[in-house]
């Protein structure tokens, strides 16, 4: 059914393209302006809507990056705060949303700051945290700022070449777009492709003469984590009824590394970034284990019992993150 709406709305996807054509012509003409800024910021983000791994990725920089003053910079979609906001210790999900709270979270010394304003996102964190390095999160769309390093990705099972304009598929913005990347990182290949596989994706790709194109796989931790530091061995599950509780733009992957490892469970799946009701939350409570995702963990937390979650990162071979790294160390 979805896909037969999908087809009847090509017509509305031909009109978005119109938009998004015009509006890049206007910045590549220099009608709508891009700012430039002394501190040093990399952008991580797609053309196309979600799944293709942008908050893993910025945790693998805020890791590479350990050495520096990092800075977050994101939208901070669905919060319910306006404005410019920097994170502190009573800083909540709703504040910053789910990601950049997941950040926030996990790399407590990192200076997380939402704000749909990216110039003035910046503007504030130059003047508050004096960053050595700003990363945007989830930014490539957003022209008016021109980053010093944009990083693209792009799904190895919806590769942007392959795809159309929303609401027929799922580009926000258009594949030609692609060449204001300086990398373009092949996300949850299944696994490392060979020199021979490389080559073909790469073709698929056709990347301009400065691009390198990276491939990543993902890879899963192997004990669930509560939130209170205690961790659960997956083997340790055992007959467990358990329920895989999903507000993610692709489950996919991670419903095909939990069958790899023999999991039995129920699977309830909603939209990305979903805000969980009480009635959301009382199809799956009475569950003896609740598994979810690290994204979703932050909006469930507290709501629910025996509620844990999975981590989950990208994993690059040694020459791809030489590649990366070496780039990053140009750009710092």
């Amino acid at each position: 059914m979805l896909q037969l709406l999908r087809k009847i709305a090509f017509p509305f996807s031909l009109l978005y393209a119109l938009a998004v054509y015009v509006r890049n012509r206007l910045y590549d003409f220099g009608v709508f302006t891009s700012k430039s800024y002394t501190t040093p910021t990399i952008c991580v983000g797609n053309v196309s809507v979600g799944g293709t791994g942008k908050t893993p990725m910025t945790e693998y920089l805020i890791r590479m990056l350990s050495d520096k003053r990092v800075a977050i910079l994101s939208r901070g979609y669905k919060r319910k705060s306006k404005g410019f906001v920097l994170a502190n210790g009573q800083s909540s999900v709703l504040d910053l949303g789910d990601e950049p709270f997941q950040l926030h979270r996990k790399f407590p010394e990192v200076a997380v700051a939402v704000d749909a304003g990216r110039r003035n996102g910046i503007e504030q964190l130059e003047s508050i945290i004096k960053p050595d390095v700003i990363v945007l999160d989830d930014a490539f769309q957003h022209r008016k700022v021109k980053p010093t390093f944009s990083i693209l990705l792009t799904a190895f099972d919806q590769l942007y070449v392959n795809d159309w304009y929303l609401p027929t598929g799922n580009l926000r913005d258009s594949k030609r777009e692609a060449r204001r990347a300086d990398i373009i990182v092949v996300t949850k290949c299944p696994v490392l492709p060979t020199e021979k596989e490389r080559t073909e994706l790469v073709n698929r790709l056709h990347p301009l003469a400065h691009q390198d194109v990276l491939f990543a796989t993902l890879s899963y931790a192997e004990t669930l984590k509560n939130g209170e530091g205690e961790g659960l061995p997956l083997q340790a599950i055992g007959a467990k009824k358990v329920a895989l509780v999903t507000g993610i733009a692709s489950p996919k992957p991670l419903l095909d590394y939990l069958y790899s490892k023999g999991m039995v469970f129920d699977h309830f799946q909603f939209g990305d970034h979903h805000h969980f009701s009480d009635a959301d939350i009382q199809r799956f409570s009475s569950f003896e284990l609740i598994l979810t995702t690290e994204k979703d963990f932050v909006r469930l937390h507290g709501k629910v019992n025996n509620l844990y979650y999975l981590e989950i990162s990208h994993h690059f071979d040694p020459k791809d993150r030489a590649i990366l790294e070496n780039k990053l160390k140009s750009v710092v």
